[in-house]
């Protein structure tokens, strides 16, 4: 039986994982198990750039964050279903930590099953951007941050402009990240950015290298605010930009929700049974020299023959007699029109082709989230310039679907705004969108919350509050050290050491907090169902119908062992994999017992912890 490490535990080696791709694509670039530089190059030709000048963006830090980006975490994510809300049916997730961790735990699980991702980070202004002063160690420093370890000499301090790494801090913090954001994305999905105009051009540098200039799709100029302020000293600035990149070009349209001021230009002049339609040119732009199998004589109704336009028709000859013959070319009320245009009806329009320009009207403004939070907070401004949810669902009808569990990640969280916006979404028209939020425990100075991260869950139970039950509610995690201890012997307690490792699941941490670690560490949902069953006594949690079946209890006997291969009868999943806790069987006769036991049944992957 093999046994689970602290190691396993940890999220995936994200460069382990992409030398093995690398090696499946090109295996005779290695030797000795390692990459000869000089054979890929040749096998890549034509595709190498071997010139010393050429266009990169580059800031002191970069290779560091790249690094800090595929190094694995070794923490977990403990359950709290007392601050959760309908944890038992709600599919939702809020994370309290540090995203950048969390988005390292989230790789297995969650990997391009994302379909929509919208951050709203904090801007560099100098005084809003908080960040570890030893942000190389990030879990350590996320647990000294929070209280979780001591160190008298731990402190945050702000990205004063006058540091000399004013933009640098900022870019090595957002770099890592997005380079793990895009690995949750689904190859379909949207990523949404909102910044400022401090860092805009250089988050386009970042996004365009992480993931592709080809994926970029807009620079959306939002109109955040619709009246001037005479305060400012030169310009004020009425808009934020929202910049759009998809995760592949398996994404190629884009629609949203049509409007009724789009439909009101539809009408019906010559009483279609099809309903109302308007209209589009049939004269293409090329010119007839250009596209010559484009260029034929066409009748208008009145029996004049129309050799052509200065230009060519839209559509072929085939194309064109269709359309006469399904009564989609229009001539005008009494047929005399110099050139036809095509009909295009209501009931066929699928949406809108979106705009890069979102006005106050449709898309809402900074002002508005603000009364949003006050109004689910007893009129109190508890988060300074939140994003309104209108905004976000305006973003949640270009990239998800209604009829699907699409899930969207928010890991800038603040004030909770994207999930309040997914449970709207979702009770306005049926949807079974999902939201993963992340938030940082920020300190703040308020009477009723300590962090922001407090504020999140409070806006979120309160949003649940006031939608239907089927959309409402959220399990909350916490960010933490793993829950299995590391081997860290000294030399003169190692007896103690010795004895303390038969069980080397810490002391302070519940039976769930392991099974959590379980789920991330097989990449299983963390809303995934879990059965638990009493077995001879000793509990035994059933997750995803069977896919995971999780023993830690004490003394386990062949008894129990058994009883655990009757699941398989009774769920018949197409794989069971089974963890007991290493120190929980009766004797090792029963612990290598249990193994050929479970091995007979058809269950081969069994460890321990």
């Amino acid at each position: 039986m093999k046994k689970l490490t602290r190691e396993d535990g940890a999220s995936p080696d994200l460069v382990a994982d992409n030398i093995e791709r690398l090696r499946e694509l090109f295996p005779e670039v290695f030797a000795d198990g390692l990459i000869d530089f000089d054979a890929l190059k040749e096998t890549l030709g034509d595709y190498v750039d071997d010139r010393e000048e050429r266009y990169s963006f580059t800031w002191n830090g970069k290779s560091r964050a790249k690094q800090i980006a595929q190094t694995p975490s070794m923490g977990t994510l403990r359950p709290c279903p007392e601050e959760s809300v309908n944890w038992d049916t709600t599919k939702n997730i809020f994370i309290e930590g540090d995203n950048l961790e969390v988005l390292k735990l989230l790789q297995k699980s969650y990997h391009r099953k994302v379909k929509m991702i919208y951050i709203d980070p904090p801007y560099n202004t100098g005084k809003e951007f908080i960040y570890p002063d030893k942000w190389q160690d990030n879990l350590d420093t996320y647990l000294r941050y929070t209280g979780q370890v001591d160190d008298e000499g731990f402190k945050v301090s702000a990205n004063a402009e006058t540091s000399g790494r004013y933009h640098t801090n900022w870019l090595n913090m957002m770099y890592p990240r997005l380079k793990l954001a895009r690995n949750l994305l689904r190859d379909d999905g949207l990523l949404f950015v909102s910044i400022d105009d401090h860092e805009a051009h250089n988050l386009r540098h970042i996004l365009d290298e992480v993931f592709g200039v080809e994926n970029f799709m807009a620079a959306i100029a939002w109109e955040k605010r619709y009246t001037r302020s005479n305060n400012a000293k030169a310009f004020y600035s009425l808009k934020d930009t929202l910049l759009v990149y998809r995760r592949s070009d398996v994404l190629e349209h884009l629609r949203e929700t049509r409007t009724e001021k789009a439909d009101s230009g539809y009408s019906n002049p010559d009483k279609d049974p099809r309903g109302d339609w308007t209209t589009s040119s049939f004269v293409n732009p090329a010119t007839k020299e250009k596209r010559p199998n484009l260029v034929y004589p066409i009748t208008a109704p009145d029996g004049r023959v129309v050799e052509h336009p200065t230009h060519a028709w839209k559509n072929s000859e085939e194309e064109y007699r269709r359309l006469v013959s399904e009564n989609r070319l229009w001539w005008g009320q009494d047929g005399d029109a110099k050139y036809p245009r095509k009909k295009i009806f209501l009931s066929e329009a699928e949406g809108m082709v979106p705009v890069n320009i979102w006005d106050h009207k449709e898309a809402g403004t900074t002002d508005e989230g603000g009364l949003e939070v006050k109004a689910l907070f007893d009129g109190k401004a508890v988060f300074d310039n939140p994003k309104p949810t209108r905004l976000i669902r305006k973003m949640l009808g270009l990239s998800t679907n209604t009829n699907s569990c699409d899930i969207v990640l928010d890991f800038f969280a603040g004030s909770g705004s994207t999930g309040d916006a997914v449970m709207q979404q979702n009770m306005d028209d049926g949807g079974n969108r999902r939201f993963i939020l992340v938030q940082l425990p920020e300190h703040i100075d308020d009477e009723r919350f300590g962090s922001v991260a407090s504020i999140s869950i409070a806006r979120l139970r309160a949003a649940s509050a006031k939608v239907a039950v089927e959309n409402r509610g959220f399990r909350a995690f916490k960010l933490s050290s793993s829950n299995i201890k590391p081997w860290d012997a000294e030399f003169d307690s190692i007896d103690q050491d010795l004895v303390e490792s038969v069980d080397n699941i810490k002391p302070n941490r519940s039976e769930d907090d392991v099974l959590y670690e379980l789920l991330l560490k097989y990449g299983l949902d963390l809303a995934i169902p879990t059965d638990t069953r009493d077995i001879e006594g000793r509990k035994v949690t059933v997750i995803g119908a069977g896919a995971l079946i999780v023993c830690l209890a004490d003394n386990i006997t062949l008894e129990v062992v058994s009883g655990i291969t009757a699941l398989k009868d009774e769920f018949q999943p197409e794989v069971m994999r089974v963890v007991f806790k290493d120190a929980g069987f009766a004797d090792d006769v029963v612990k290598t017992n249990a193994v050929q036991i479970l091995r007979q049944a058809g269950i081969d992957d069994v460890k321990s912890l």
